[in-house]
Formats: structure tokens, sequence, C-alpha cells
């Protein structure tokens, strides 16, 4: 099994990035359009074929983020909340259910195909969800624009979010790129504000673990602070190593409240599959 995955990836890495949604949505064709005959995909649940991001039910997997984000992170039900690296709106439609009138929503992403779904299938609902296209450059997900993400600011005033999330975003971003992300995000942070991001963070555990249990997710290529996964894509999946992480946090005015580590890397006790980090504007 662990080889037919990596098999998978590899192919699917050569191919060119655009390709890759177009082969995805033709891979799940048959099922999509079954799924459309019979009535069986959930009101509000994008066709397989258009979700390009992440693994799981779309749904749960949605369900159990807002639960983190209340629990882990105090969200509560007036806040204003920044989803960087939207996606195709797993993590925005079950707050649709959470946030109230006095509550408010805005994501964006470099996936315009994803954007496009949201604001007709979200926005078009609920008026406080705001979703915005960003042409960047993703060896991954986005090779039409040339922009780069290192400098790219964030369209939002300072002290504007009580919540700024990040699932599986930084784990698809270079160095340069994730600590400029980390500095736009303190900066759009009120005081007190809190944070939930997700990594591949790389210290002595995980290290030791790969070593001993290569068949998880594993980071060959060791570029020093950070690793890659693939020699094909570099952000296919980034790892970074923790002390450098809380360095550029603390640059950016943000506290480290706490870390969940992840079962990435054949932990034996976690909490979900990636590590998440929990943090507060100072």
């Amino acid at each position: 099994m662990v080889f037919q995955l990596s098999m998978k990836r590899f192919l699917y890495y050569l191919l060119p990035a655009p390709v890759r949604l177009y082969a995805r949505r033709l891979y799940y064709l048959p099922i999509d359009a079954f799924d459309s005959i019979m009535g069986r995909r959930p009101q509000g649940v994008p066709p397989r074929g258009k979700i390009f991001i992440g693994h799981g039910d779309y749904v749960k997997v949605g369900e159990k983020y807002l639960t983190y984000f209340q629990e882990l992170a105090g969200l509560q039900a007036q806040h204003s909340v920044l989803d960087v690296g939207c996606g195709i709106g797993r993590m925005a439609v079950p707050l649709t259910q959470f946030l109230n009138e006095k509550g408010s929503y805005d994501g964006f992403d470099i996936v315009k195909s994803g954007i496009d779904w949201c604001k007709k299938n979200i926005s078009n609902n609920h008026p406080n969800f705001r979703f915005l296209y960003t042409g960047l450059y993703n060896q991954l997900y986005n090779t039409s624009d040339k922009a780069n993400a290192s400098t790219f600011n964030f369209p939002y005033e300072n002290s504007k979010f009580n919540f700024v999330f990040l699932t599986s975003v930084f784990t698809h971003m270079m160095p340069a790129e994730v600590e400029h992300y980390i500095n736009e995000i303190g900066r759009v942070m009120k005081p007190g504000a809190t944070s939930l991001m997700s990594f591949f963070i790389v210290n002595c555990e995980s290290e030791d673990l790969m070593i001993k249990k290569p068949t998880h997710m594993n980071f060959p290529i060791n570029k020093g602070f950070y690793r890659l996964h693939s020699a094909q894509v570099d952000t296919a999946n980034v790892a970074y190593d923790e002390e450098w992480l809380l360095e550029k946090l603390g640059n950016a005015g943000l506290k480290m409240e706490t870390i969940k580590y992840g079962q990435w890397c054949g932990r034996a006790n976690f909490f979900d599959y990636q590590d998440l980090l929990i943090c507060s504007k100072v």
C-alpha cells in the first residue's frame, strides 16, 4: 500500500500543475456522475473531482477542525476569521453554521476554481463570507501566475482578525514564503487573537522516527532547517525545524501556546495527522 501511494504521488507530480487539476476531475468523473444521478452528494459539498485539497471526508474533516478551532484556539461565534489558503471551502462550510451575524469570514487561495466554487455556493447564501483569488505562483498548485508569495501582502488592515488559521498550507510553501506569511499573520491579528497552523515539524523525536519508520511520510532531502519530500516538486510537502518556526513566530509577535504533534512520522501517541501549532498575538 505504501509503495502504491508513493507511485501515485510520483506519477501525479510528473504532471504540470494545471493538468493535475484536470486529471483529478477525469479520475473522479464516473463517481461524480453516479453520485449526481443518484443524489448521493450532500448539499453544499463540491464534486470529488473538484476537491484539490488533502485527503479524507470533506464534511467530516471540516467538522473536526471546527471543533479544534473552538477547543484549542477559543473561536467564538462573533469572531472575525481569516482562512489563509481556503481551498474549496472545506473549513468555510462548517463555519457557516457556527459564526453568527456579528461574525465574519475571509478566505483567499491561489487556485481560482476553488474560489469560484466558494463564491457561488457559499457567499451567495452567506454574505458575511468573502473569498478572494490571489494569483500566486506555487509549483504544486499554480504555475500560471508568477507573483511570489514571499512578497504578497494580505489585503486586510492591521489588527483585523480574532482568529487566523492555515490547514496544510505551510506544508506546501518555501521558507521565505512561510516567514513572510507568519509576519503578515501577526500583522492582521488583533492583540490577544489566536491562530492555528498545521505543519510537518522536525524535532529530535520526528527525526528519529523518520529513520526508524521510513514507510511513513518522509523528507529525504535535507536543506538544513527545512526538508523536502520530493525532488520533482519542491512544494509537494515541506517540513520545518521546530526551533526555526518558533523563532519566526516570536519575531512576528506571536506566542506559541501549544503544539499538538501528529502521526505523520509514525508516532504511537498523536493528536491528528499533521502537527498543529496554536499561538496568540502578544
